[in-house]
């Protein structure tokens, strides 16, 4: 019931703005993530594309490439995040975001660590959610910058580290962009 009331509610408010509210922009972003078992943080680049399907509402798709290490720099985990993203305006520049995460994602394990001589790097794709909030500012007509902050829930597998069971691998993230209008 709450999913078809939601729905509902979304078309609705689709139905009921200008069609000149649309506009697309793409460009590229930057970002600063920290995972919080992760040895420390690390910066991230890509490109994002945004829709604007109404005053109130968009959606964004995003492809990023990140890198991080773990126990001691015994992993390192890259991946490749396409993540989706609806985006709520409650102001013109301001908005809430919450999506998913498709992560295409490698675990490379120190081979010069004895303890993980037996264990084989390995490609595994993971799924994320996420949430968070940012501005959106133009410059000009054709140009906006972009910054936010967004909390990521993705849980690796920690299995093959002697004694990483408990670690955590959310992640919040500190992105900012500049978009181009089409």
């Amino acid at each position: 019931m709450v999913k078809i009331t939601m729905m509902i509610i979304g078309l609705t408010a689709l139905m009921v703005v200008p069609v000149n509210a649309q506009g697309i922009s793409v460009g590229p972003q930057i970002g600063y993530f920290k995972a919080q078992d992760a040895d420390k943080g690390n910066y991230m680049g890509g490109g994002t594309f945004r829709l604007k399907l109404s005053p109130a509402l968009g959606v964004e798709a995003s492809l990023n490439y990140r890198q991080e290490k773990y126990a001691n720099d015994a992993l390192t985990i890259r991946s490749w995040p396409v993540m989706v993203t609806g985006l709520i305006y409650p102001l013109p520049i301001a908005y809430g975001a919450i999506g998913a995460g498709w992560y295409n994602t490698t675990f490379d394990y120190d081979q010069n660590n004895v303890l993980l001589q037996a264990i084989k790097d390995d490609t595994k794709q993971e799924f994320g959610w996420h949430f968070g909030g940012g501005v959106e500012v133009p410059v000009g007509s054709n140009f906006k910058l972009t910054a936010d902050l967004r909390y990521v829930f993705l849980n690796y597998d920690f299995k093959e580290i002697p004694g990483s069971g408990d670690l955590n691998s959310n992640f919040y993230v500190l992105t900012f962009g500049f978009l181009i209008s089409l």
